[in-house]
């Protein structure tokens, strides 16, 4: 078996490049699949109290 040789410079390097790119700045306004997911959630318990309404 042979291993491929690591260069610790070049990943170091690469990792330097990596961690100063810095992330991208986030737009203003509300995460939409949250939004989403909250509706989502309150028509299902809507919808599961309506059908337990009707079987009394």
């Amino acid at each position: 078996m042979s291993e491929t040789p690591q260069d610790p410079a070049g990943t170091t390097h690469q990792f330097r490049a990596f961690a100063n790119q810095g992330q991208p700045e986030k737009t203003g306004g509300a995460n939409t699949g949250l939004i989403v997911g909250v509706i989502a959630a309150v028509a299902l318990v809507a919808v599961v109290a309506a059908v337990v309404l009707m079987m009394l």
